[in-house]
């Protein structure tokens, strides 16, 4: 008889992890509180916009983007059948062929793609990425990929045990730099999904930084890619249906009480679906919620057993939110062919123009049939000013968030006498559904926010594995090589947490591949020179490794 592993949460991770557990035999059953699929990588329909048998309008969580040095989820998603494609539903990534920077001041700046073909070639042509009349002054351009190189060249202990340490705003001396470096290198964070550059770790947007550019100048096309349709529909709808057909309880609207730990392990939870309140058992548990939700589980008794788990806690605290707004238009307007970045927005906005990835659906089977395109729009800072009422986004009203952000998509798009955004040109908007913005006196509540990987919080971070022999851990929030709160580090963490429910059953079935992540092949000899200067203590110096004899 097979092991039975209970999953508590039904995002990415917890998908993930009833996919890796369902292929090698266990028996899986999972619990998600909503009523659809996939977490904070869901779709969300706009309720009730649907009319005369169309489906409702297709709103998207927050940011859509897959980066090309994913490898966790991309992998997960190939063995997901999608009709005859052959990578199952990653068939459905295409790519974003430009990155764009949005400026209320001038046209909008388009990242393009070149070949590199030495090491030189890789400087220079990390270098012509800002060379691109940002109105950067060529020492700054140099001081910046300087610090991307030094990242790129650093050891991996150096990168844990000092960088992680350090905010990215002062690695790179932005205080000392221009207000028209601070203006681009800060907003270039936002492509990180809601990272702050005074906040955020060195190691980790330094690295994740450094890939992305990276990528954008190797061949095989761009950096960015997207789904090409509503993600519910193709991809979280058919992932259900494929753990389904392998067997696994996929419980919706099932929400989870409590955890239940005594004597040092987890003896059940207690979930209320449909009504009904009861007890479910496993031999072990996956719990697969966001740090926020999780840190609401942890009990003394947990605590007792594992003590790490109190940095569950405290990394609750280091949550922020990015979340979408969704705008649809009478009329399509491709703003720009992927990802377009609103440096000047105060809301640290950016976009993306569906439709135009969308080739094999039509937007006329939605809604009222009068949509022919969808502009989604992420706010990753909702704590900052606006423009048009002078309040963070926190403090407004669901119309006045609307407003705004259309305001400062305005501004930064409509320059220079170009008119791209037209108000009547506006069919309906939608914001998320996650989002509760306050009365007049209220507090927001934001139900998926995302964790920042600030400095000094890697050691807050826990193993996919517990002291408790039958509990672990699958979220974005877990150690992890991606090192970022994404779809990615989920997966990651969820492989991570099957491989150690496998170790700890002693059955003989095959693990679960953890990709090694920003390794920098081609760097390798600056590296290992690096690991032994940090090894005696000594600075980085950016030399390569020259062997003896």
């Amino acid at each position: 008889m097979s092991a039975k592993v209970v999953v508590l949460g039904g995002g990415v991770a917890g998908m993930s992890a009833a996919q890796e557990l369902a292929e090698r035999g266990f028996e899986v059953a999972v619990y998600e509180m909503r009523r659809l699929p996939g977490g904070k990588a869901r779709s969300m329909p706009v309720p009730g916009s649907g009319t005369e048998g169309r489906k409702d309008l297709p709103g998207e969580h927050g940011f859509r983007f897959f980066p090309r040095f994913y490898k966790h989820i991309v992998d997960t998603m190939e063995r997901i059948p999608y009709g005859d494609n052959e990578q199952g539903v990653a068939g459905n990534l295409v790519e974003g062929t430009r990155l764009g920077l949005a400026r209320v001041d001038g046209p909008p700046v388009e990242f393009l793609t070149e070949f590199p073909h030495s090491i030189e070639d890789v400087k220079d042509a990390f270098k012509s990425l800002f060379d691109n009349n940002l109105g950067l002054t060529d020492e700054e351009i140099r001081l910046y990929m300087e610090r991307i190189w030094q990242v790129m060249t650093s050891s991996d202990d150096r990168r844990q045990q000092q960088y992680q340490n350090i905010p990215w705003w002062s690695f790179i001396n932005a205080d000392e730099q221009s207000a028209q470096f601070r203006r681009v290198f800060a907003g270039m964070t936002r492509i990180l999904v809601a990272a702050k550059a005074r906040e955020a770790n060195t190691s980790t947007v330094g690295a994740v930084g450094a890939q992305i550019m990276l990528d954008m100048v190797v061949p095989g096309g761009s950096a960015d890619r997207l789904l090409d349709g509503p993600t519910n529909e193709v991809w979280l709808h058919p992932w259900l249906e494929y753990l389904q057909s392998l067997g696994v309880d996929y419980h919706l609207e099932a929400k989870v009480e409590r955890i239940h730990c005594e004597n040092g392990v987890i003896s059940g939870a207690t979930i209320t679906e449909n009504g009904q309140t009861c007890e479910v058992q496993g031999d072990y548990y996956v719990a697969a919620f966001p740090v926020e939700v999780m840190a609401q589980f942890v009990t003394d008794e947990m605590l007792h057993a594992d003590p790490t788990l109190d940095g569950i806690r405290q990394l609750a605290e280091d949550v922020d939110w990015m979340n979408g707004i969704q705008f649809y238009l009478k009329r399509d307007v491709p703003i720009i062919h992927g990802h377009m970045i609103y440096m000047d927005s105060p809301w640290a906005l950016t976009s993306v123009s569906q439709k135009q990835f969308w080739p094999d659906f039509d937007l006329a089977d939605y809604g009222d049939g009068m949509v022919q395109g969808v502009l989604s729009v992420d706010i990753s800072d909702w704590e900052a000013p606006g423009v048009l009422f002078g309040k963070p986004a926190k403090r407004c009203t669901r119309e006045e968030v609307m407003q705004e952000v259309w305001t400062q998509l305005k501004q930064s798009l409509n320059v220079n006498g170009a008119v791209v955004l037209e108000d009547d040109n506006v069919h309906s908007w939608f914001l998320d559904e996650d989002v509760h913005l306050p009365n007049p006196d209220g507090v927001a509540v934001n139900l998926e926010p995302l964790l920042v990987n600030k400095v000094y919080t890697w050691n807050l971070r826990p193993q996919a594995y517990t002291a408790i022999p039958n509990l672990f851990l699958a979220s974005d929030y877990v150690k992890t090589n991606t090192d970022l709160a994404t779809m990615e580090g989920a997966n990651e963490a969820a492989r991570r947490a099957v491989n150690a429910i496998i170790e700890r059953s002693g059955l003989d079935v095959h693990k679960c591949k953890v990709w090694e992540m920003y390794q920098f092949p081609l760097l390798t000899p600056y590296r290992i020179h690096d690991e032994s200067r940090f090894k005696k203590g000594l600075p980085w110096d950016g030399k390569i490794f020259t062997p003896i004899g």
